[in-house]
């Protein structure tokens, strides 16, 4: 059988010719989307074989409802294995004619608020399924407290 890449487990000749691939994003402004749901977007600077990146003037971008927020982040260097998409940011588009931008405290604010909503309906979930017999998961502590 064929040698298998140790960082994605793909065949070795096929997970290189996918990071060569990147060579041709170099110097251009790319969304990243992280394994944790963090989005990035920089300038892609460098790529190595196992596709880790460097992006440059990166900025973190949250979303909460039709608004977002960048945080500047600056230079960013991320592992390859943590990446579960990379785009071209098309230039022409214009995000700010569908979401308005708020400042960094309002998405940090709007985005605790989304996972407080988050967690009271997961508590909820959780009442309904203990109710019906079913042993609830995550937050079984907090429901009885």
């Amino acid at each position: 059988g064929s040698l298998l890449c140790c960082c994605c487990n793909t065949p070795r000749m096929e997970a290189a010719a996918s990071t060569a691939a990147l060579i041709n994003e170099i110097d251009k402004k790319l969304l990243c989307i992280m394994r944790d749901g963090r989005k990035l977007i920089g300038y892609l600077r460098s790529v190595d074989q196992f596709a880790n990146l460097i992006l440059q003037d990166t900025v973190e971008r949250i979303y909460v409802g039709d608004a977002y927020g960048d945080i500047e982040r600056g230079i960013y260097i991320i592992r390859g294995e943590n990446v579960v998409l990379l785009g071209e940011i098309d230039p022409t588009r214009d995000e700010a004619s569908t979401l308005r931008q708020v400042s960094v405290d309002e998405i940090l604010d709007a985005q605790r608020q989304e996972q407080l909503a988050r967690e009271q309906q997961e508590k909820v979930r959780n009442k309904v399924l203990l109710d019906r017999g079913y042993q609830a998961e995550t937050f079984f502590d907090e429901i009885h407290s």
